[in-house]
């Protein structure tokens, strides 16, 4: 299935996508909805962020650029990172370039939403925890990054996690390209074969350090190909199955 959260006459609703035509939900997404009855044209409505995500997990650094790069063992200790739910916007939401900064780096990624409480699960099982999938652009501001090498900085200004446009039930993450075109000119495509920590093993990790919640997101990492962008620019990044998540940036209005 397909998920959508969107407003329309001043609300804001979930609802399904079936062809060009929402069907209003009601209820938890994770545990007990409903169809309303109500039903909207797609482009009749401002699409939103399709969840208000629990919490933001990313992984840094987690593509190769051809398979046989892949180390033969996992790294120890992932790099693993915290993002505010703050951060999150929508499609064709505005992406602000901070302070007087000129650039940002855009960076499409795969994301993964927990459907279920997860807590010391085997990698054999983790797709039974998952809900779904979207895209997510971990936009990021490296001239922020803390010389000690800490990142939350740079990953947590406000408009720095577009999510979108939807969640899908059914896909397979394992067979997935991820992609990003900036105005238009392809800069990432990759599939998610080239993953360093794959996303039964990170799933598996993570839930081995913490609980897993319904509603998390897990960000897994952004393929080779991206780079800092300035205001103007017009990032498009696409999941064959998901859709395509378009937003802008602009400059910081002092």
């Amino acid at each position: 299935m397909k998920f959508v959260r969107f407003t329309v006459n001043a609300k804001t609703s979930q609802g399904v996508l079936e062809h060009e035509t929402i069907k209003a939900i009601q209820g938890d997404l994770f545990a007990e909805w409903r169809f309303t009855g109500e039903t909207y044209p797609a482009q009749d409505v401002k699409w939103l962020a399709p969840l208000v995500p629990n919490q933001i997990i990313g992984i840094g650094a987690n593509y190769v650029a051809k398979v046989e790069e892949r180390p033969e063992t996992l790294p120890d200790i992932p790099v693993f990172f915290f993002k505010p739910t703050s951060s999150v916007v929508g499609p064709d939401d505005p992406i602000v370039i901070p302070g007087a900064n000129e650039q940002v780096k855009f960076e499409s990624e795969l994301a993964v939403i927990i459907g279920k409480e997860a807590k010391n699960i085997d990698e054999s099982d983790v797709l039974d925890y998952v809900f779904g999938y979207t895209i997510g652009n971990d936009v990021t501001a490296p001239q922020y990054f803390h010389e000690a090498g800490h990142w939350m900085i740079g990953k947590s200004f406000d408009t720095f996690t577009p999510l979108g446009p939807l969640i899908e039930t059914e896909l397979n993450p394992d067979t997935v390209r991820v992609e990003a075109r900036l105005n238009g000119e392809e800069k990432q495509n990759s599939a998610t074969e080239l993953m360093i920590v794959p996303v039964r093993e990170m799933i598996a990790y993570l839930s081995r350090v913490m609980t897993l919640k319904p509603g998390d997101v897990i960000l897994t990492g952004s393929p080779l190909g991206a780079e800092l962008v300035g205001a103007g620019n017009v990032i498009e990044c696409e999941i064959q199955g998901i859709g395509k998540l378009k937003n802008r940036f602009v400059d910081q209005l002092i």
